[in-house]
């Protein structure tokens, strides 16, 4: 199973860098790593990061996450993927920026429209 994870290109940069992604402000206030499926993205990009630019969407592989990883329901009663603790980079199987579009809308990733078929 693929989740996906939105992250400011400038964290992910020092998330290269260490080796590991610890979380967003919001992502250390809730006490773990905020992620969504391949349908859950566009909402979660709207409702979240709108109007927003220099953003990353990170391409996890979920098994390799182990038992941190949790499905707990979220907004509107939906089942969201949470990791309680830091994001491994090994478990991660791509990352790709996300292109702004008019409208405050973003131009997903091919390898992301492909995951949501």
């Amino acid at each position: 199973m693929q989740i996906f994870k939105i992250v400011r290109a400038e964290e992910w940069r020092e998330a290269e860098r260490v080796g590991e992604y610890s979380g967003s402000a919001r992502d250390h206030a809730d006490g773990f790593l905020h992620f969504s499926n391949a349908e859950q993205v566009p909402d979660t990009l709207a409702k979240y990061y709108t109007g927003m630019g220099d953003l990353i969407v990170v391409c996890v592989d979920a098994e390799r996450l182990g038992q941190a990883l949790k499905l707990e329901p979220s907004r509107d009663g939906a089942m969201f993927p949470h990791l309680y603790g830091a994001l491994a980079l090994s478990a991660v199987i791509w990352a790709k920026p996300l292109r702004p579009q008019a409208g405050g809308t973003f131009e997903l990733p091919p390898e992301l429209d492909a995951a949501r078929r």
